[in-house]
């Protein structure tokens, strides 16, 4: 199997995995909502969970939003040279988004490992919330997330043909 469509397939179910984890997490904290206005019950750790959650969630979906270039970027200049000159531009902005996502990784690795194997948790009192996955989802997405920008330069130099199961970035 072609790295460019393993590539596409597992970020196209880490942006539906993502999805559907934001989805439950609207249920969480409308029963917290609930609970603490009409029972004076509130669910404790909604907090907590939904700070982790967040990060999960934004890195789950990261290299999906690269490989169908829904990342913001900024174009009003580059539309204006020749297309040659355009894709060559373009492949260097996605090698420098490469080289940022190296940069997590590298500056987040130690800090994953440590988390992991000294059982590093956020929050104090009634729940306590584990940081590595996290830490990982951080390094895992990022890692996709460079793995992507390195297909998307990759794919403005050469301008190979779209195999089946790829993302069209060009199709909405």
């Amino acid at each position: 199997m072609n790295l460019i469509i393993l590539s596409d397939r597992i970020s196209k179910f880490l942006m539906i995995l993502a999805a559907v984890w934001a989805f439950a997490l609207t249920f969480l904290i409308l029963a917290d909502i609930i609970g603490r206005g009409v029972f004076a019950v509130p669910i404790n750790g909604t907090a907590e969970l939904v700070t982790a959650s967040i990060v999960i969630i934004v890195f789950l979906q990261a290299g999906y939003a690269i490989r169908s270039r829904s990342m913001l970027h900024a174009d009003f200049l580059v539309i204006h040279l020749p297309p040659v000159l355009q894709r060559f531009l373009l492949a260097f902005g996605y090698l420098l988004g490469a080289l940022f996502f190296l940069m997590i990784i590298t500056g987040g690795w130690e800090e994953s490992i440590r988390s992991f194997t000294e059982g590093e948790y956020e929050g104090e009192g009634a729940i306590r919330v584990p940081s590595w996955p996290a830490r990982w989802t951080v390094i895992i997405g990022s890692g996709l997330a460079m793995i992507n920008y390195l297909v998307m330069a990759y794919l403005d130099i050469f301008k190979p043909e779209l195999l089946d199961g790829e993302i069209d970035p060009e199709k909405p």
